[in-house]
């Protein structure tokens, strides 16, 4: 787990390529080592057990903290703005070592009907196995949301945009609700990163990434972090100390080089996603956009007080004719991977039955508000007017009936 540091007055950007990189390093070296080393020897005694107990700087076992690691989470924690950072296996990881180390049996959880639908299940099927209960509410509501934390509870969760119907969380009301509920409020800003939104900075007490997105933004490292209010990152970290969910030095040798872009990625993608959308609304092939970057979208405005210098680089749609225009499209598609997953510098597009909510059924995403003929469109780093083209030449090949 990271240390706090003082920060300096650099800008993001510059904080993504610098920060928690500070050395020194063996021989002189410019990059933060890969240091697989799973213990850390002492020749000092009373110094070993010192460092054991926290009392003094260093490392004793990678399960519990490693240079390489470290110097990750010191990147993503001053990004975020925290005051302290810990690290995680994968995004998942993140974010149920963060529900289990800070709730217990009878605590009640308020989230929003739009998650992942990963996160989705521990809320609907995990946690109440263990006395804890999870009430949903609707996320375009948000004084649903305030009504549903007013009642009473431990922690508050939610994430904007969401994943993959793109909607969008008034933060700075869900702080003041969580506040007024003595509750915490953790926000997943995996969609929007550091870049363009910063939760913390609008009253969360947490913030959590799936790392493997757009923090490592090369879809080659699996990986998560939670960063934020000491006190809670220190319970958190404690947990995953015997948990084991640790990050390995050579995913977050991967996650440092990733982010060292981050900031050039996610503006090229923001600017590429907001010219995809708007063509996309015009289509004929399109039934609906959604995209916070557009005026149309319900929380544009809201959007656009909260996120700076973009609106992201996940966009998604619905086309006419259903799951059948779908299973054309896709395959057209010449400058996109057909996977799961997102934040990549390669475009990627897929259907939420085959990605975000695959454990659900398709009653369930109806429910939820997914229809079933949605695309999720991760935009990439290539050129804008070249995925323009392909998607237009994608669309043009759909027949109807």
């Amino acid at each position: 787990m990271s240390g706090v540091t003082k920060d300096s007055v650099w800008g993001a950007g510059t904080i993504a390529v610098r920060g928690g990189e500070a050395g020194p390093w063996p021989g002189g070296a410019t990059q933060v080592p890969i240091v697989n080393s799973v213990a850390f020897g002492y020749d000092d005694v009373d110094r070993w057990h010192e460092v054991a107990l926290g009392m003094r700087a260093g490392h004793i076992y990678s399960r519990n903290t490693n240079p390489t690691v470290a110097a990750f989470e010191e990147k993503l924690r001053r990004l975020e703005g925290g005051e302290a950072a810990a690290s995680f296996g994968s995004g998942m990881a993140a974010i149920s070592n963060t529900l289990w180390a800070l709730l217990k049996p009878g605590d009640r959880v308020v989230s929003i009907t739009d998650s992942y639908g990963g996160t989705s299940r521990l809320f609907l099927e995990f946690l109440p196995k263990y006395g804890i209960r999870a009430d949903l509410a609707a996320t375009g509501d948000p004084g649903a949301l305030e009504k549903a934390v007013g009642q009473g509870c431990r922690l508050v969760y939610v994430e904007t945009p969401t994943n993959p119907t793109l909607k969008v969380v008034d933060l700075r009301r869900a702080a003041r609700a969580a506040r007024a509920a003595g509750a915490i409020l953790v926000v997943d800003n995996t969609f929007a990163t550091p870049i363009i939104q910063q939760p913390l900075a609008l009253g969360a007490d947490l913030v959590v990434h799936s790392a493997s997105k757009f923090l490592g933004g090369h879809a080659d490292v699996l990986g998560g972090v939670v960063a934020g209010r000491r006190d809670l990152v220190d319970t958190v970290f404690k947990y995953r100390e015997i948990n084991g969910a640790a990050l390995s030095a050579d995913a977050a040798y991967l996650l440092i080089r990733g982010m060292k872009t981050l900031a050039l990625r996610v503006r090229q993608q923001s600017r590429s996603a907001l010219v995809i959308a708007r063509l996309l609304e015009k289509h004929p092939a399109v039934s609906r956009v959604f995209y916070p970057g557009l005026m149309s979208h319900p929380g544009h405005d809201v959007a656009t007080a909260q996120m700076r210098g973009g609106f992201g680089g996940v966009l998604s749609f619905s086309l006419k004719g259903g799951f059948d225009a779908v299973r054309q499209f896709l395959p057209a598609l010449q400058l996109a991977h057909l996977a799961a997953n997102l934040g990549s510098v390669e475009t990627v597009a897929g259907p939420p039955r085959t990605t975000s909510h695959v454990e659900l059924s398709a009653e369930d995403r109806e429910a939820l508000g997914i229809p079933e003929a949605l695309v999720r469109y991760s935009v990439g780093i290539e050129e804008t007017a070249d995925l323009v083209s392909d998607l237009q030449q994608a669309l043009g090949t759909i027949t109807s009936g």
